[in-house]
């Protein structure tokens, strides 16, 4: 008898599928590893402090709520605090009380945060061209982004209760 009951075997991965998978574990991987030591190296911050940093310039007026922060980073509050302390401790970002929600606060891009990405983004990008797009063709690239926009579509949860891990 299978798991919870099931009684249908699993539909396991197919050789070609199992190497496939494999590929992109190891390359997800190394791409991660690669983009966080160059940020530590320029910038003294992980690649998911970058990419706070960028949501944050992005926002309108430099701020966002905490909770869409950690939305938009895919991260528990609990994470996101603690990453947004040491930010905070950088003066890259400052903490504000929600005027309307006396339990929410916002995350505000500091100027001295917009400068550190300023300097910090040209390097960055080099490594992500360096490490991706440099060694794809233009046809891999856009067979890349539609092969990821379709996953993401995929696995976007379309029930506003799910359990999920930025939700918490």
């Amino acid at each position: 008898m299978g798991f919870m009951g099931d009684t249908t075997a699993p539909r396991w991965l197919s050789d070609d599928e199992q190497r496939t998978w494999r590929a992109y574990l190891h390359a997800t991987t190394l791409l991660e590893d690669h983009l966080d030591r160059q940020l530590q190296r320029d910038a003294g911050m992980p690649h998911i402090y970058y990419g706070l940093l960028v949501q944050l310039s992005q926002a309108p007026r430099r701020r966002l709520r905490m909770t869409e922060l950690a939305r938009g980073a895919k991260i528990t509050r609990s994470r996101l605090s603690h990453a947004v302390a040491r930010l905070e401790k950088n003066g890259w970002v400052r903490r504000e009380d929600c005027p309307s929600d006396k339990r929410g606060q916002f995350a505000l891009l500091t100027d001295e945060g917009m400068e550190v990405l300023r300097r910090t983004a040209p390097g960055h990008v080099a490594a992500v061209r360096q490490a991706l797009f440099d060694r794809l063709s233009p046809e891999q690239v856009a067979q890349l982004g539609e092969i990821m926009r379709v996953m993401a579509e995929g696995l976007q949860p379309s029930d506003p209760d799910a359990d999920l891990p930025w939700l918490r």
